[in-house]
């Protein structure tokens, strides 16, 4: 059955992620919750902080007592009560009163703002000098001023860091609805591949490409279930595919997607159960061989054998569609590029998009990338290399001493 090489752009690959559905969602605790994605919009059911508080140490006053107020004409006021912290002053303040308070106090019923310490002097137990005058709200967040409520705090697919675990504390919630973390299946096919605890023999080498995806899915947020290593057997395969679309969210196979007379993977994909073949061959370098099929909803993806195309293709292709199951809203989002400018001319073939390894090196002050050569079987490279210098398909090169824009890897 001849699939080959029916070659997709990169920006029509992206354009098929918003066909798969995110994962399911379950409850968690709070405490159980920080970066997972929320997967439920959030809003806010009371103010916050729900009653004007002070930011400062000081004296809760009426603003206006204070206009015009001097270290040569300073504003005299009356002392009051001090304000306990985490209480709710019994009295309303009066325009000549000022209340002593501490950072985090309420304001008492007719003060409006809160003069530091540090610009007055207590004239004796019961009169305070205010050198300073302060606007109305100075000093202190007002009883909406962080969310009122009925406002929209955090909607779904936000990833929950420990600022957003603050908010969801502050609203008393104890419980938090999230995406599953999806589990993705990786296989390892190939005659030639043996386990790491293995000594290969001549022509053999051992299985990186299961521990290599394994670690970027972790950081991705995901769950890696290796299921091993196939011969190259269809039946073998076809077992495992099986298998891992059973139990998986999404499904890595690794080697098999090139010309071949035992690279199996598109006929075993193709005899899957509701199984649609998307994509096999991307216009990018490296990674061109690589395959997309969805069986069922979920996606399923034969990645090159070559470790460095392997990992090149999960940062640039994969990792979108695994974000975008996971339930994350910024799937498309790529994350912070680094300018940086380039060590030497870089060529490129016109008609595809080239991802290029460069070493990040710093010299008197500027930021340079320097390109890591070397073919991608080569796993050093990847070690070298610490951000990818995209070129786009209609681009034949990168010139010497441009400034360029790099993604960190």
């Amino acid at each position: 059955m001849n699939h080959f090489f029916k070659v997709m752009g990169l920006d029509r690959v992206m354009g098929l992620v918003p066909g798969f559905p995110a994962v399911p969602l379950e409850t968690l605790s709070l405490s159980r919750a920080s970066a997972r994605i929320l997967g439920e919009d959030i809003t806010a059911d009371q103010d916050l902080p729900g009653f004007r508080r002070s930011t400062m140490d000081g004296y809760a006053v009426q603003s206006r007592a204070t206009f015009g107020a001097s270290e040569a004409n300073p504003a005299w006021l009356r002392m009051t009560d001090t304000i306990a912290m985490g209480q709710t002053p019994t009295f309303s303040l009066a325009s000549d009163e000022a209340a002593p308070i501490s950072t985090g106090g309420m304001l008492p019923d007719g003060a409006d703002s809160v003069v530091m310490v540090e610009h007055t002097e207590p004239v004796d137990d019961a009169t305070v000098e205010i050198y300073k005058s302060v606007a109305p709200l100075q000093h202190v967040v007002d009883r909406a001023e962080d969310y009122g409520k009925g406002q929209e705090i955090i909607t779904a697919g936000t990833l929950i860091r420990p600022q957003e675990s603050g908010v969801l504390a502050a609203l008393g919630m104890t419980d938090v609805k999230v995406f599953k973390r999806p589990v993705v299946a990786i296989i390892s096919t190939g005659d030639e591949i043996v386990p790491v605890e293995e000594t290969p023999a001549p022509g053999k080498i051992r299985d990186m490409n299961s521990h290599t995806l394994a670690g970027l899915i972790s950081d991705a947020g995901g769950i890696p279930m290796q299921l091993g290593i196939v011969k190259d057997n269809r039946d073998d395969l076809f077992e495992a595919c099986s298998r891992a679309v059973a139990q998986a969210d999404m499904v890595l196979i690794s080697g098999g997607s090139s010309v071949g007379m035992r690279d199996f993977t598109v006929d075993v994909l193709s005899d899957l159960p509701q199984t649609e073949l998307l994509v096999h061959g991307i216009s990018i370098s490296p990674g061109k061989p690589t395959i997309l099929a969805r069986a069922g909803q979920k996606p399923v993806w034969g990645l090159p054998g070559h470790v460095v195309s392997a990992m090149v293709v999960f940062k640039v292709v994969v990792l979108p569609f695994l974000k975008k199951i996971m339930g994350k809203k910024d799937w498309a989002d790529q994350g912070l590029t680094i300018p940086a400018t380039l060590t030497r001319n870089v060529a490129s073939a016109q008609g595809r998009t080239d991802f290029v390894r460069v070493d990040l090196q710093e010299r008197d002050g500027k930021l340079y990338a320097v390109p890591v050569l070397g073919k991608s079987g080569l796993i050093r490279t990847m070690v070298m290399a610490r951000a990818l210098l995209e070129i786009g398909e209609n681009v034949e090169g990168v010139e010497k001493d441009t400034r360029v824009n790099v993604l960190p890897m």
